[in-house]
């Protein structure tokens, strides 16, 4: 009898053993997997997926700030949200929609436009005013106090803002023309809110967002453009067409709302820039670069690897986020550029990540589902090791 006790301790060990050296196998995987989709990979202290493990003071932090910032922000943002959604309901409330586009979702995805960003008049002003103002007001809530700002003067005779061309008028000389997009690196849905803090402008979004409560609304006062991202993807030829029809308009007629387009097609963790897709410079228009960046010591913004309601809940519990912004000057295309957008989507985006000290990636959006598909798997395993362990 006792000699099976022992022969039971025994083989009880070995499993031991081989359990945890199948669980340090599983996080050198993924410590592989970060460093081979590196433009992902989050790289803060709440770890993989944002699941830590947590030290012990950040837990206390965590704790103290769950029961004190989260319910007054959460309350704030969505009083926030509420009252701009009244704002374009009021303002909006006697005027028809701008309809353009395919009156029917096509092949390409496309569906039936609809907005109220061609509105003119005092309204419209309301509308933007009170949405740049409030979108602020929001960053401000989430904890970015101050947003830096800065704007490197290069070739400055040659190249001029879009409020700058407009003050000018028709007298300016055929180089200063409006920029026809803005073109953005995307590390996280906040940088929607610079964007609409800033300049207000249009978006390129899914066609279920025009049905949201509330967002759906406010995305038709921005002019948003509404695609069938499952369908096809956004390079096909319906999507570039009407994103095209948009910039050409935004660049001939300066009432006309500006696009702002994310040319990498997904977010990434803020140090990398993915390879552009060519939609917003298939026109052959100027293109305002601008370029976000999130430092951090605790919680990084990007959303990357994490669920939403995770990163929204650190986001709230953040005492201080930071947010710094580099808008380049309006870039000019030369003459083959405009005859080959690729190449004007590869040179923008080198001067993108030269300026910003961003590194070039050429991993795409199917990359990233590999990735989070394997990080997945490779969790669930960690987490079948550790309950076998309890």
């Amino acid at each position: 009898m006792e000699s099976e006790l022992k022969d039971l301790n025994h083989s009880n060990r070995k499993e031991e053993r081989a359990l945890l050296k199948s669980e340090s196998d599983v996080v050198a995987a993924i410590e592989e997997l970060d460093k081979k989709f590196a433009p992902y990979a989050r790289r803060d202290l709440y770890g993989t997926m944002g699941l830590g493990p947590f030290p012990i003071t950040e837990k206390v932090k965590l704790g103290f700030a769950m029961v004190t910032l989260v319910p007054v922000r959460f309350i704030l943002a969505m009083s926030i949200m509420l009252l701009y959604y009244l704002i374009c309901k009021v303002f909006t409330l006697f005027s028809a929609p701008y309809r353009g586009g395919e009156e029917e979702e096509d092949e390409s995805g496309v569906v039936f436009q609809e907005d109220y960003a061609h509105m003119g008049g005092w309204r419209r002003s309301v509308i933007v005013r009170s949405g740049r103002f409030l979108s602020r007001v929001l960053l401000f809530v989430y904890g970015f106090y101050w947003i830096h700002e800065s704007c490197p003067n290069r070739d400055s005779d040659a190249k001029a803002t879009s409020d700058e061309i407009d003050e000018k008028g028709e007298g300016v000389k055929e180089e200063a023309e409006r920029p026809g997009v803005i073109v953005s690196n995307h590390v996280s849905y906040l940088d929607i809110l610079y964007h609409m803090s800033a300049s207000f402008p249009s978006f390129v979004a899914k066609r279920s967002v025009g049905k949201l409560p509330l967002i759906g609304l406010i995305s038709k006062c921005l002019g948003c453009v509404y695609v069938q991202r499952e369908a096809k993807s956004p390079d096909f030829k319906g999507v570039s067409g009407t994103v095209n029809e948009r910039v050409r308009e935004a660049h001939r007629n300066k009432s006309a709302p500006t696009i702002m387009l994310f040319p990498e097609g997904t977010t990434t963790n803020g140090d990398y820039l993915l390879t552009f897709k060519t939609g917003a410079f298939l026109a052959g228009t100027p293109v305002l670069p601008v370029i976000l960046k999130y430092p951090y010591e605790r919680f990084s913004v990007a959303w990357d690897t994490i669920s939403g309601a995770r990163h929204v809940l650190f986001l709230l519990c953040q005492f201080v986020n930071h947010l710094e912004v580099i808008r380049l000057p309006v870039y000019y295309p030369s003459q083959e550029e405009k005859d080959d957008p690729k190449l004007y989507a590869s040179n923008v985006r080198r001067l993108m990540a030269t300026e910003g000290n961003l590194i070039l990636s050429d991993l795409g959006l199917g990359d990233k589902r590999i990735y989070h598909a394997t990080l997945n798997g490779n969790l669930s395993q960690i987490r079948v090791f550790h309950q076998k362990e309890e």
